[in-house]
């Protein structure tokens, strides 16, 4: 039996999770409408929708690689600490060279 020690994890609440759509919705929301009523012409209004749009998809983008990082790296972790456990299991201080 091995004493495996767990990663600590911090579930992300409903309330978080909720206020964080809440947030960008209303960022995402306010931004359009802002882009939408300002008195320019209509290619400025559109430069600046495209920029908010390659805004929103790279933060995801980020958000999607910085995650799979994280995981990679816990996996490895995982691994490597299992690694160890079964070299320590395997060795025997008493045991003589080449017998």
């Amino acid at each position: 039996m091995t004493n495996e020690t767990k990663t600590p994890s911090s579930p992300t609440t409903g309330a978080f999770y909720a206020q964080a759509a809440l947030s960008f919705a209303i960022a995402l929301v306010t931004t359009t409408v802002g882009i939408a009523f300002l008195p320019v012409d209509p290619w400025v209004r559109a430069f600046l929708a495209v920029g908010a749009l390659y805004t929103v998809t790279s933060a995801f983008t980020l958000a999607k690689v910085i995650r799979d990082r994280q995981e990679d790296a816990a996996v490895s972790v995982r691994i490597d600490r299992a690694r160890m456990e079964r070299l320590m299991a395997e060795h025997d201080p008493f045991r003589t060279p080449g017998v």
